[in-house]
């Protein structure tokens, strides 16, 4: 089996004309399973190219034929903010897209869809989807619209209205037979896979678009590289952060022993070893963004890859 193309490195790259709608398009109608005709793709700030250029994070903000919004996120490393990231990226949609004066019947419906190399909470599903549903305190019944409502808004049901949204912890994935076109799908996001006899939607184009045999040399020398500066810079949070823990560990115990005293002995171990840790990640957070703030990573960037609020790391 042929290998592909990673989805999120050719999202920023290379899938940003119309001929490559299909590909996206496939993905969002499998997962919202209704047909989506995207009409453009619109810029967004963290897909501009800079000296230091990292894709830990690609977005992608398309428009479908109702003039509805969908947001694909793809995102590499861990934000422990990221929920609250989510609501404010809708929100902030909503209101870009609203011009001055309009009513509010204008507001247009948007998908949240969120592919996570990363695990989000604890679940054991590798998909979740939610939406808000207005439900009765008393009665349990779902809130519906009037007719004279549905006339005037042009809407429905409220869930033509409130935004959707999706989560895809691609590293839980782990299914080896695959069957339905989600899974299909799942598998090419996570092993870079796609049968050659592939029926869903967009993978038919993308085993077309995404033939890492179809790249020329220059194309695929960058695209190793940034693979290759992926995989270290993740390791190298990773072993930071361990060691961080183990010297905060070794620190919290000798506090402890020096404030431990006969019955307050263990007490004060715990205690020590917690404030240990808490100090030693902290340590190794500052000097990372200190590093990467002399090699010109802006405030954001450096935010995402190492979990400090931008205000502390301005102040650095």
């Amino acid at each position: 089996m042929n290998r592909y193309i990673r989805f999120d490195w050719a999202a920023k790259y290379m899938l940003r004309n119309k001929a490559d709608f299909a590909i996206f398009e496939g993905l969002i109608s499998v997962l919202v399973k209704d047909k989506v005709t995207i009409v453009e793709l619109l810029d967004t700030e963290s897909n501009k190219e800079t000296k230091d250029d990292k894709y830990n994070r690609v977005d992608i903000k398309a428009k479908n034929s109702k003039g509805e919004i969908i947001l694909v996120e793809i995102q590499q490393t861990r934000e422990h903010d990221y929920l609250q990231r989510m609501i404010y990226g809708v929100a902030k949609t909503i209101t870009e897209h609203m011009s001055s004066g309009q009513r509010y019947e204008n507001v247009k419906k948007v998908f949240s869809i969120n592919i996570l190399y990363f695990n989000l909470g604890e679940g054991e599903d590798y998909l979740y989807h939610g939406q808000t549903r207005l439900q009765g305190v008393h009665t349990n019944d779902s809130l519906k619209l009037t007719d004279y409502e549905r006339d005037d808004l042009h809407v429905l049901s409220p869930d033509q209205v409130f935004p959707e949204y999706f989560v895809i912890r691609v590293n839980v994935f782990d299914k080896e037979k695959i069957d339905g076109y989600l899974e299909e799908w799942m598998d090419y996001l996570k092993n870079e896979r796609i049968r050659p006899d592939t029926t869903a939607p967009g993978l038919q184009e993308a085993r077309q678009r995404l033939d890492l045999l179809m790249m020329s040399d220059a194309e695929r020398r960058r695209y190793e590289r940034d693979l290759d500066t992926l995989v270290r810079d993740t390791d190298v949070m990773r072993t930071q952060l361990m060691e961080a823990e183990i010297k905060g560990r070794k620190k919290g115990e000798k506090i402890g022993m020096e404030k431990g005293l006969e019955k307050g002995e263990k007490i004060g171990m715990e205690k020590g070893r917690a404030e240990g840790e808490k100090i030693g990640a902290k340590k190794v957070k500052t000097e990372m963004a200190r590093k990467l703030k002399s090699k010109g990573f802006g405030i954001a960037e450096i935010a995402e890859l190492t979990g400090m609020s931008e205000a502390d790391i301005a102040r650095i």
